[in-house]
């Protein structure tokens, strides 16, 4: 789901205890609008409808309103790729095509919270504090890392960690260009899905672990 401004209705009150997701509400749509750090905590309670000191109930300033949304956009993404994965079923290939997708997707459904995902410093290998739900979304692009090379000779495997940081590269680069208000993406004449899949196939081929077979019969649908 995006948080655009069509549809988007400044809450005029709110009841006790949604303060905090109203806020939220609000920052995700001024992120769009505005960019990461294009706007201030008065301005978030301003489109939230509350008094300029609502916001400091919940947070000590708009980094902090920042760290929030990335922290819970985390935690859907961390949730989303799990999901795709499942456990490499029925395959780990098919179920890396699935991984692809899902991340595209959330990259897509969510620009705010992605924007401010890996603008926040929070993100895993940044010198940041990273975050639990960033932990396990990486976690997660490790254990497929892991299951696909898992086919090689134990002493030819890459070293995990570094394939998960090229995997999770080349699809945030993948996901950051198709974002470009389709500027970008209309000079590609392929869709941000086909894109992926070609680079990661030629990645996992040049690593040894991919087969003709499944090259040929592994295809990523939009």
């Amino acid at each position: 789901m995006t948080h655009s401004g069509r549809g988007w209705r400044r809450s005029g009150s709110y009841h006790h205890g949604n303060l905090k997701e109203v806020l939220l509400e609000a920052a995700r749509k001024l992120i769009e609008e505005h960019g990461a750090f294009g706007f201030s905590l008065t301005e978030a309670a301003r489109l939230a409808g509350v008094s300029p000191a609502a916001p400091y109930r919940h947070f000590r300033d708009r980094d902090a309103l920042l760290a929030e949304v990335a922290r819970s956009g985390f935690e859907r993404f961390a949730a989303r790729l799990d999901a795709a994965w499942n456990n490499g079923i029925p395959t780990p290939l098919s179920a890396f095509e699935n991984l692809g997708r899902a991340y595209l997707a959330f990259a897509r459904e969510e620009p705010a919270s992605y924007t401010v995902m890996f603008e926040s410093g929070l993100a895993p290998g940044t010198e940041g504090e990273n975050i639990p739900a960033a932990e396990q979304a990486f976690d997660v692009l490790q254990k497929a890392a892991e299951a696909l090379c898992r086919q090689l000779p134990e002493d030819e495997r890459p070293p995990i960690k570094l394939v998960s940081l090229h995997i999770w590269t080349m699809a945030h680069g993948v996901a950051s260009l198709f974002a470009q208000e389709g500027r970008a993406a209309r000079k590609v004449p392929m869709t941000s899905e086909e894109v992926l899949e070609s680079g990661l196939l030629i990645y996992l081929k040049g690593l040894g672990v991919l087969s003709e077979s499944e090259e040929d019969g592994s295809t990523l649908e939009s």
